[in-house]
């Protein structure tokens, strides 16, 4: 399993001038004790058969005899009939909306629901009254009232829930858990934690995209950076006692409009051929980001690209959107033991992957989601760790969402949260920071936190 789920990453981290000596080690994870096969697949139905709905039910692709997906809800025909072909789903499981999956008799194991982030909360709700096991995308819901009412009722209906925070599954972010658990940094005291957004995936997702604007889908903190947040209160292990955060919306609107832009790069842009974030560069002339249109699986996908660009939301100058979401943000931490933490999301970088230090009273740690270096004071040796010699890949985020659907499966299969890192528990602290720091950022003032639940 820990092949199948495995890492991609390329590039690489120069690592600091003092680190002289690099010595690779392979990575040695303790078995997992509460893994065993199901004694037949989980069968789950996905609501939204979006980009993330069809990567969690590829997992069953993979490994049949773990999960089988047995129906679903999705509005938008194209999504429809592609995903009736590829899992051979029978007329009367293939639903139009989420509403819909709930008014026929449970007939499956588990939901996973992969719906907007506007509609997460509903069908939560729903699905835990009728007793379904459920796999739930982050961020949990819009409020923090909702996350509550969500948690509430898993426990009143003892029903698995887990959340899509998958960076915890990827062999990069395991094996950083690992050297912090094993006590080799000593006394931890401070992290700093880096998410470079890249440019363009910023101008996709948040400028252009279905991320854009909070009141649709959820500020930043919560669409995007819940992962960091959850990364850093998993790896301190420790709850947050205090938070105070600041950022804003520097860039992508209309004030900073060059002259000769349009509403849309198609349309007679002056500036469209060295603009970085020219759509008809990006998606007609380079073909990439393209997973979140609709295109034909088979032909010349041109003329549907284009069809896009002229009519849809990705053909928009980014200067010229309805995006409201910050494009950079600081959130500063204290845990308790004094440890602090802080946290950067930055949209204006030409490169991705996460950056990472750790400082402890013997030893730190630097790394980029691809090198991993651990640095002992006592011994003055660095030990160098690399996902690509050390790990395998077939999925996405770094090998975390097959992991986690992995751990989904086993969970529901014993009736038991165990094998599941990232349930709903697990989550409600970082999303109570994530709204304390969003408070924080709106009045100018630090939040207490506090253990949540």
């Amino acid at each position: 399993m820990l092949k199948a789920v495995g890492v991609t990453a390329a590039g690489a981290m120069i690592p600091p001038q003092a680190y002289v000596e690099l010595v690779p080690r392979p990575v040695e994870f303790r078995p997992d004790p509460f893994s065993r096969p199901p004694d037949r697949p989980v069968t789950a139905i996905v609501a939204g058969a979006g980009n993330r709905g069809n990567v969690y039910a590829s997992f069953s692709e993979k490994f049949p005899a773990e999960l089988k997906i047995v129906g679903f809800a999705e509005p938008i025909p194209f999504r429809s009939d592609r995903f009736t072909r590829r899992y051979s789903i029978p007329p009367e499981r293939r639903f139009m909306t989420w509403e819909d999956i709930f008014k026929v008799k449970k007939f499956a194991d588990a939901v996973i629901i992969t719906t907007p982030d506007a509609l997460h909360y509903g069908p939560a709700m729903a699905a835990l009254g009728m007793g379904y096991d459920i796999l739930l995308e982050k961020p949990i819901a819009q409020t923090w009232q909702q996350c509550s009412e969500i948690m509430n009722l898993a426990i009143a209906e003892d029903r698995v829930v887990g959340i899509c925070h998958v960076l915890r599954y990827a062999p990069f972010f395991r094996k950083l858990k690992e050297v912090v658990d094993s006590g080799a940094l000593g006394r931890m005291v401070s992290i700093q934690l880096m998410e470079p957004v890249e440019h363009i995936h910023m101008s996709h997702s948040f400028v252009r995209g279905n991320w854009r604007n909070a009141k649709e889908s959820n500020p930043m903190l919560l669409a995007k950076s819940c992962h960091d947040l959850d990364l850093l209160t998993w790896l301190i292990g420790k709850h947050c006692i205090r938070i105070g955060s600041f950022g804003s919306l520097t860039w992508f609107k209309s004030e900073n409009a060059p002259a000769g832009s349009t509403d849309r790069c198609t349309a007679g842009c002056t500036l469209e051929g060295e603009c970085p974030y020219s759509a008809s560069k990006i998606y007609y002339r380079d073909r990439t980001w393209l997973h979140h249109m609709d295109l034909p699986e088979a032909g010349d996908k041109g003329p549907a690209i284009l069809e896009h660009l002229k009519n849809g939301p990705y053909g928009r100058c980014v200067y010229h959107c309805d995006n409201d979401v910050v494009d950079h943000q600081v959130v500063s931490m204290e845990f308790e033991e004094g440890i602090t933490a802080s946290f950067n999301m930055e949209a204006h970088t030409s490169y991705a992957r996460r950056r990472i230090r750790i400082m402890g009273t013997e030893g730190d740690i630097v790394g980029d989601e691809k090198d991993l270096y651990v640095s002992n004071f006592k011994t003055g040796q660095t030990v160098r760790w690399n996902v690509d010699e050390q790990a395998a890949s077939s999925s996405g985020h770094g090998g975390g969402d097959y992991g986690l659907a992995h751990a989904f499966v086993q969970a529901v299969s014993q009736h038991d949260p165990a094998p599941l890192s990232t349930t709903i528990a697990s989550a409600m602290e970082s999303h109570l920071m994530a709204f304390r720091a969003e408070e924080s950022r709106a009045d100018g003032s630090m939040k207490p936190v506090g253990a949540a639940r």
